[in-house]
C-alpha cells in the first residue's frame, strides 16, 4: 500500500502540528501534516515505524484514536485510526495549528 492506493473515507485537512507519539513502545515526535476524522499523515525521521506499527499520539492535549501504520514513503507514514476522531475535534486541531503559525508569522515581521 502506499499515500495513492488508500481509498478516503473523509476529507484530509492540511496542518503543521508536533505530535508525542509512541511507537512500538517508545516515545517518537512526529510533524502531524494533514487530518481527518479516520486518519493522518506523519513525517518522522526514516525508519521511525513499520508498516502495521500500532501508534498512540497526543496532539495539544487530546488523545488520538490507537492508530495503526499502513503505509510508508521515506519520512513520511499514514496513520489509519481505529474508529474516528469526532469532527468537532478535528475541527480544533486545525484551529489551533492555524493560530500557531498565524503567531509564528508574526513574530517574523
Amino acid at each position: 500500500m502506499n499515500l495513492y492506493s488508500i481509498p478516503r473515507n473523509s476529507e484530509r485537512r492540511q496542518l503543521s502540528l508536533l505530535v508525542k507519539s509512541r511507537v512500538r513502545s517508545r516515545e517518537v515526535y512526529v510533524d502531524l501534516l494533514d487530518i481527518s476524522e479516520s486518519g493522518c499523515k506523519i513525517r518522522g525521521k526514516p525508519g521511525f515505524a513499520q508498516l502495521g506499527d500500532r501508534v498512540m499520539m497526543r496532539m495539544n492535549g487530546i488523545n488520538a484514536p490507537l492508530g495503526t501504520i499502513v503505509w510508508i514513503e521515506g519520512a513520511f507514514a499514514g496513520v489509519a485510526f481505529e474508529g474516528e476522531m469526532h469532527p468537532a475535534v478535528v475541527d480544533y486541531l486545525c484551529e489551533q495549528a492555524g493560530k500557531r503559525l498565524s503567531f509564528l508569522r508574526s513574530l517574523r515581521r
